[in-house]
């Protein structure tokens, strides 16, 4: 939010020479985030004056309108002649009063001004625009001064056009909607610097009268508990906005429309209210508002035509919406240039609904950015009267007498709050007349218990506040307030951040990483070092993902949690598995131009607890009961922590030495196998069996179990899912759950020995239906003590061996620990492997 702070003076007498510096701290102490500070005086430097146009030459032969203009800018230019400026803006005429920046002058950004020829005539200086100045972003034409400015040709244009001003950008947190506006800025200033403050909102407004202004029915009094309107008749539609007026609304960022739309942006930006002005000649029948009918359609002033939904609220005429509420009318009743009776409407919405219609239609305004943080429902007959009292003295026309009021807002509800509660919480003495007069300064009404409260910090048992309870109703503009907690830290943020002393707790001693977090470690370094780069993908997907993955039915993946308040109603689930949003990044790094990606990510996955119902309404006031906490665990949705690894195109480059080697299912198999090696898990544990899981390839799949139980699968994605997700063909993946793999057991330090290994290769036909991991186990099984390893080094089939069969060899070493092995001792050993593999799977040496 910008601001100036000439407009904040008109609320709270701020010091004359209050450095910009003691300002921003002032606010950064009250917890509100100061973006900059700048003096607009400095950011343009030279000659920026007043001009008034006296002739214009519109030139021709050019790609776009350009005109030459002759400018009276009086004596500034040192010759009292006319200066001779190229412009190519259209929104000005001979007569109109322009600011100019003459030769030798710097705009915002450093650029400098000059003389020279430009489109076959000479061009000294520049007629500017608003966005030209940093006053904001409009830069379809330039500033063109009203008819209220006195300034001559050759005045300087700074205080005109609120050069002289020093402008203040906020980010302002989620939790302060009451700050969107001058009017709580001002409360927090007047806080700060303890001045009095002069509330726009306490100004007199008359009520709402039994004949309504204009006809209007609510259906949905949750939705919309107040709507206040009020008509002027007989506005002039040419009448300008005021210059003034102009000005602040472009330091705010706000576009200049016109009188009726302007006063309405003025009075949001001064009282917080949001409102909107209807051109009532061209509404047709009494309004309605209403939820909307799935499937209607509405076209806002954006000239989008909306499809809305359900639970979308409108403001309807006879015709159907002309308006979605407090986010942004729509084109039918819109205040056009011919417009004469206004219909000014100030009402009160539902937050949440109005966060998810900006959300889900992507119409952020800045009304829905008020409406969703929360807006005063007191203030909305103040604002209908100041909006009415602006048109009626710039604009003319006649107000009506009648002013319409539904109001079912409902009283504010008392909180419960032991005096003593910010003393305990934030470890700071603050006596309970202290707190009292704290959250009066917030605006809040404090009914104080039985005993008295002492003025004296020291005193003793009274000071403390122990025993004594407060019920504290907060103020109309802060619905932020809702618990006792929120109450302690209004009392610290406004006692002072600074007094709440820096203590870090002592460390407890034994205590390092947990046994997961350093399983998590191992496995993410040993990715790493394979040349794996980890990824952090946004846990959200959309519902078309499962069909995308090729998923079952019935499978147990594709339930999924969907988010009350998603940021995005494209993908408003939770996922099941990390491999959509990983892939989603592939595809990602893949249109940017990479083409060999190696990706991994190690996340939580979600599945929701089907029928588990509601969990209790639990305060922020105590810590919850182990009773409490086990029944609201057992509504949240298992979150499984997974890890996962993609890969596209080659894992060995191609180049001087020779071919790549692409990426295939093998790697996403070997790299479950360094999970698990990571993990801590015992390469014998571990076995890999072929599988059919979507969206892996059928025939290229494998699963991974660990002392028999799948923990994940790995291999090449399936050609539909590939097809679907628009990625390179042969695409592969792995995707393990870290959480159902056992503990890791305490590994013995291995006896290393001196003596010489004896090596023997094997080479055994078996069935092609055997597994060559299975084979494996059957020779560690046969081979005894001896066997210190074996390793499958060659696949062969062939014609020779027959149909359906093929050759496994396999590289067995044999050392013992205490003397070298005799050939006798390895060729034993190497028999006996060989007799387990025969006798499961009828193995046979090949050649014997």
């Amino acid at each position: 939010m910008r601001v100036s702070v000439s407009w904040l003076r008109e609320y709270v007498d701020l010091p004359a020479d209050l450095p910009t510096g003691d300002l921003e701290q002032a606010l950064v102490d009250l917890g509100i985030e100061v973006e900059s500070v700048v003096d607009l005086a400095e950011t343009v430097t030279g000659k920026l004056v007043v001009g008034e146009v006296r002739e214009i030459e519109e030139l021709t032969g050019f790609k776009k309108p350009i005109r030459f203009c002759r400018v009276d800018v009086g004596d500034a230019n040192g010759t009292g002649e006319p200066q001779e400026i190229v412009c190519g803006a259209r929104n000005f005429a001979p007569g109109d009063r322009v600011v100019v920046i003459l030769p030798g002058g710097v705009l915002p950004g450093g650029f400098a001004i000059g003389a020279r020829k430009t489109y076959g005539h000479n061009s000294a200086g520049m007629i500017c625009s608003a966005k030209e100045l940093g006053l904001g972003d409009d830069h379809s034409g330039i500033i063109v001064l009203g008819p209220d400015v006195t300034a001559k040709p050759g005045d300087d244009a700074r205080p005109v056009v609120g050069l002289d001003d020093v402008v203040l950008e906020l980010e302002i947190t989620p939790d302060r909607g009451y700050a969107l506006s001058l009017r709580g800025l001002a409360r927090e200033l007047a806080h700060a610097f303890d001045l009095p403050l002069r509330d726009p909102a306490l100004v007199p407004a008359p009520g709402g009268t039994e004949a309504p202004a204009y006809p209007v029915e609510v259906r949905d009094p949750v939705g919309c508990d107040r709507f206040t309107a009020r008509l002027v008749r007989g506005v002039d539609p040419t009448a300008p906005t005021p210059s003034w007026m102009q000005q602040r609304l472009v330091t705010a960022g706000i576009r200049s429309i016109s009188l009726p739309v302007d006063i309405t942006n003025y009075v949001m930006l001064e009282l917080g209210q949001p409102m909107h002005a209807f051109d009532a000649d061209r509404i047709a029948g009494p309004l309605v508002v209403r939820r909307a009918d799935a499937g209607e359609k509405l076209t806002t002033l954006d000239g989008v035509n909306r499809v809305l939904t359900a639970e979308d609220m409108v403001i309807c005429d006879d015709t159907g919406p002309i308006s979605l509420a407090a986010v942004m009318g729509g084109e039918t009743s819109e205040v056009v240039a011919g417009t004469t009776t206004v219909l000014f409407e100030a009402a009160h919405w539902d937050p949440a609904m109005v966060g998810r219609t900006a959300r889900r239609h992507k119409l952020f305004s800045e009304a829905a950015k008020r409406w969703e943080r929360g807006v005063d429902p007191a203030v909305a007959l103040v604002a209908l009267e100041r909006a009415v009292r602006l048109l009626t003295e710039h604009g003319g026309g006649t107000p009506s007498t009648e002013i319409l009021d539904i109001d079912h807002v409902r009283p504010r509800t008392p909180i419960t709050l032991p005096a003593d509660l910010p003393t305990r919480r934030v470890g700071v003495e603050y006596p309970p007349a202290r707190v009292v007069a704290l959250l009066e300064r917030v605006g809040c009404t404090v009914a104080q218990g039985a005993d008295r409260l002492s003025e004296d910090p020291g005193a003793v048992g009274v000071a403390s506040g122990a025993g004594t309870t407060l019920s504290v109703t907060p103020p109309t503009w802060r619905p932020d307030l809702t618990d006792p907690a929120d109450l302690v830290e209004e009392v610290v943020r406004l006692d002072g951040y600074d007094r709440v002393p820096s203590v870090l707790p002592t460390a407890p001693p034994g205590r390092g990483l947990t046994p997961r977090q350093r399983r998590r470690r191992a496995v993410a370094g040993s990715l790493a070092e394979r040349g794996y780069v980890e990824v952090l993908a946004h846990p959200f997907v959309s519902p078309e993902l499962a069909d995308q993955l090729g998923l079952p039915a019935d499978d147990p993946r594709r339930p999924a949690v969907r988010l009350a308040n998603p940021l995005s109603e494209e993908e408003p689930l939770l996922r099941t598995t990390l491999l959509g949003p990983l892939l989603g990044i592939l595809k990602r790094n893949l249109g940017r131009g990479h083409r060999d990606l190696a990706l991994y990510e190690i996340g939580a996955v979600f599945h929701p607890r089907v029928g588990a119902g509601s969990p209790p309404a639990m305060g922020v006031d105590r810590r919850p009961t182990d009773a409490e906490f086990a029944a609201a665990d057992a509504v949240v949705p298992a979150q499984p922590v997974h890890v996962a690894v993609v890969l596209a195109g080659d894992v060995d480059p191609a180049g001087w030495w020779g071919a790549g080697r692409p990426a295939g299912w093998a790697d996403a198999i070997e790299a479950a196998r360094d999970v698990l090696a990571a993990a801590g898990v015992p390469d014998e544990r571990v076995e890999v069996r072929a599988a059919e899981y979507a969206p892996w390839h059928p025939g290229r799949c494998a699963e991974l179990r660990v002392d028999g139980t799948i923990v994940g699968h790995a291999g090449e994605l399936h050609p539909v899912a590939v097809a679907a997700l628009e990625l390179p063909r042969r695409t592969c993946a792995m995707e393990l759950d870290l959480d159902a793999l056992p503990s890791t057991p305490v590994t013995p330090a291995p006896t290393v020995s001196g003596f010489p290994p004896a090596l023997i290769d094997v080479a055994l036909v078996v069935d092609d239906s055997v597994p060559a991991e299975q084979v494996r186990r059957a020779l560690e099984a046969g081979a005894g003590e001896l066997l210190e390893d074996v390793r499958l080094f060659d696949v062969y089939a062939g014609a020779q061996l027959g149909a359906g069969r093929r050759s496994l060899a396999y590289k067995l070493t044999f050392r013992a620990p205490d003397r070298t092995l005799t050939v006798e001792e390895a060729v034993a050993a190497r028999d006996a492997a060989v007799a387990v593999a025969a006798e499961r799977f009828g193995a046979t040496l090949r050649g014997a």
